[in-house]
């Protein structure tokens, strides 16, 4: 109910403009902050940027992000001279600029399909409540996407002896340019409540589509109505891919290839084996350090072990976006090749 409500709240909030690159530009408070100033029908309107809408800004106007924050630290005059300079560069192109409470969100190219949160929820929420022994394990609204994780008690099987796994499905979706819309199968372990989202059998909507056009002239408000018969029609898909990500064919097939990974010994060194997984998916020490601390917890080192070593190190960390990554390698390692397999359990 709190994610439904801040959902309502930000949909109320929230103003998507298309603007003009004349009719904006970059400006530097003495504090070190980087304000977007966009000269809007009412006057002039100060945003303020984080870092993430900063790279975006940087991005679009070819300015290497490491040289934009060096500039912003130390020669701010420097920074504003850069953006102003290639938004005047740029003057014939527009921007799509997404802004809540004050804030700009995101810098965007008016190819930028919105496929917001809200209207996603409203249309999915109903069917996932029908799922068989549905309930939502979690829910969580970051600053980068929403996710939710459904897990339905009524379909579930044994790996090993005690060992139990239920179907779930999870959706996610970013409003500022951070990832696609996407609904995945879920595998949800009872012993030790691990997740495990398995990629390769689930949907990605890419946040792209029609240009929009404005008057040079002036800064457009987008309208919630632009591309509603198109929206209507994707979260339609997605409500019937939600039911196929749980239903019992593909918990069957996803289980069956988490069974296989029991069968693979790891006969090398565990340490040497986290090490080859941490340079494979770009893990750090304290990752890769807690990885291995749950695949000393398993009863055996198998490629099961280390699975669940992963998915289970999801639990320890704090940002929910890296978290729900973790969930992610699980479902990559069990799409690995025997080839890959061999490399990590027998490294030495």
């Amino acid at each position: 109910m709190d994610l439904a409500a801040e959902l309502e709240r930000q949909a109320a909030a929230k103003r998507d403009l298309i603007v003009p690159a004349k009719k904006m530009r970059g400006c530097t408070t003495p504090s070190g902050q980087f304000r977007l100033v966009i000269d809007e029908a009412g006057g002039e309107v100060r945003y303020p940027l984080d870092d993430f809408v900063c790279g975006q800004l940087a991005k679009k106007l070819d300015i290497p992000l490491s040289y934009f924050k060096r500039m912003r630290e130390y020669n701010p005059e420097l920074l504003d001279q850069n953006v102003n300079g290639w938004l005047k560069v740029n003057s014939p192109d527009s921007y799509l600029v997404r802004t809540l409470d004050g804030h700009a969100r995101a810098f965007l190219s008016t190819r930028y399909r919105r496929l917001d949160n809200f209207d996603l929820a409203k249309s999915i929420v109903p069917v996932l409540q029908e799922l068989p022994g549905a309930r939502f394990e979690s829910v969580e609204l970051t600053g980068k996407k929403l996710y939710i994780k459904v897990v339905s008690s009524r379909i579930q099987c044994e790996v090993v002896p005690g060992d139990v796994v239920q179907a779930g499905v999870i959706v996610s979706n970013s409003e500022i340019g951070c990832g696609t819309l996407r609904v995945e199968p879920l595998l949800f372990r009872l012993v030790c409540s691990n997740g495990l989202i398995v990629q390769d059998r689930g949907m990605r909507k890419n946040h792209a589509g029609r240009n929009l056009v404005s008057d040079d002239e002036e800064v457009l408000v987008y309208q919630d109505d632009t591309l509603a018969a198109d929206d209507t029609a994707i979260f339609l898909k997605v409500r019937d891919l939600v039911k196929t990500a749980v239903s019992e064919a593909t918990f069957e097939l996803v289980s069956e290839k988490l069974r296989k990974t029991i069968g693979i010994k790891m006969v090398g060194n565990p340490v040497k084996a986290v090490e080859v997984l941490a340079n494979r998916y770009a893990l750090n020490e304290t990752e890769s350090a807690g990885v291995l601390r749950h695949l000393f917890g398993e009863r055996e080192l198998t490629g099961y072990s280390l699975v669940n070593a992963v998915t289970g190190y999801s639990q320890e960390v704090e940002c929910y976006d890296r978290a729900t990554e973790f969930e992610e390698l699980g479902g990559k390692l069990l799409e690995l090749s025997g080839g890959d397999w061999k490399q990590i359990a027998e490294a030495v």
